[in-house]
């Protein structure tokens, strides 16, 4: 289970203050007692997905799906940073991604590591 702190949330509400999507996302976070896999199964029910695996294999799995675009190097120093602004701009604009579920996704991956899940990606543009 991953979950964020209160602490955490709030550092998000300021940095998203200004996105009222991202914050009714960060109430159910809270609401949630801070776990992103039950508020990521969640939006995804709400978004018309139907997440076959438990919660915390699909929000894995889902973070997984988007790493090509997650580790973009465009976003990666802000991500590093913990800013999650430019991020969520970027996945909002791509139309196969389940909108609300970007900021979730985008927490769970800093909550990972952003250099740890990217990895993968780096190994391979070696």
């Amino acid at each position: 289970m991953t979950k964020i702190t209160t602490q955490e949330i709030a550092q998000f509400r300021s940095q998203l203050a200004d996105d009222s999507e991202a914050m009714e996302v960060l109430d159910l976070i809270e609401d949630c007692d801070g776990d992103l896999e039950d508020v990521a199964m969640t939006l995804a029910i709400k978004a018309g997905q139907e997440p076959g695996a438990t919660n915390s294999e699909w929000l894995d799995a889902l973070a997984k799906k988007w790493r090509a675009v997650l580790c973009q190097k465009a976003y990666r120093d802000n991500l590093l940073n913990g800013s999650v602004l430019g991020m969520i701009a970027h996945l909002r604009t791509r139309p196969e991604f389940p909108k609300i579920l970007a900021t979730p996704v985008l927490i769970y991956m800093l909550k990972q590591g952003v250099n740890d899940f990217c990895q993968p990606l780096d190994f391979l543009q070696q």
